[in-house]
């Protein structure tokens, strides 16, 4: 008589999915400790825990992360901009907190590999998708909070958030630099823009630096926490170069 293979239940699915990845350097980035079963809670998404028994998935730590995002970030912003108006501190943290903004933080700490999902969603490469990415780093904050109050989670988002915060603008905070530049070089009937991009540090903790060349010549140069921030920056630099002298990309 053959034995019955045994069919793990949903919790042993899960204890068994979140131990098979090292999480230190998850919450080494975040600087901060958690207790397994609430990190645990925090990365499972909602096709992971719909595939092994309808378990608590963390769409109500997202929302709790959501306005503890929120609030720090406006906040901050609100002291950091005292001479700017509602209007322009609004759109600021609007972009801030997008799912881009998100999903550009959730990309920084790598978090990716840590989110627990269904196979439907790893087999498009959910991983990668925005809106899981964003919605996983609200619900880390929101256990942040629960674990260890508003003021350690306030800290966590601004320190992750500081940059994007330092170089906020109105102005041009929504502006997808890169596009700005390839329609100026276009104009100027120049070649398309060329973007090289190095990373140094610790895997989680990546300094990214990026270069700009256009018809050969070195335009603009960034620096920052991912290789799209980077990118970015040097193109603005470019665009700003060529902006004030169309003659600096001729060869």
């Amino acid at each position: 008589m053959s034995r019955k293979r045994h069919r793990p239940t949903g919790e042993e699915a899960l204890a068994t999915a979140f131990a098979a990845v090292d999480h230190t350097p998850l919450l080494d980035a975040l600087g901060v400790a958690l207790p397994d079963e609430l990190l645990r809670h925090a990365l499972t998404h909602r096709s992971f825990a719909n595939e092994n028994g309808n378990l608590p998935n963390n769409e109500r730590l997202e929302f709790l992360g959501d306005a503890v995002l929120g609030l720090s970030v406006a906040n901050q912003l609100y002291e950091q901009y005292p001479s700017r108006p509602e209007s322009d501190i609004s759109k600021m943290r609007a972009s801030i907190v997008s799912r881009f903004g998100l999903a550009d933080i959730a990309r920084e700490i790598h978090l990716g590999e840590h989110i627990l999902l269904g196979k439907g969603e790893l087999v498009t490469d959910g991983r990668e998708k925005d809106s899981i990415l964003a919605d996983t780093t609200e619900a880390l904050f929101g256990a942040i909070y629960l674990e260890h109050g508003f003021e350690t989670a306030r800290g966590v988002i601004l320190r992750l958030f500081a940059e994007k915060i330092d170089r906020a603008s109105a102005s041009n905070i929504h502006r997808d630099w890169k596009t700005t530049l390839q329609e100026r070089v276009a104009e100027l009937k120049l070649p398309m823009p060329v973007y090289e991009a190095t990373s140094t540090g610790p895997e989680h903790d990546l300094t990214f630096s990026a270069t700009v060349t256009v018809n050969g010549r070195v335009l603009g140069s960034g620096v920052g926490g991912s290789k799209k921030f980077a990118e970015q920056e040097s193109a603005r630099q470019a665009f700003l170069l060529l902006r004030e002298n169309p003659r600096a990309g001729t060869a």
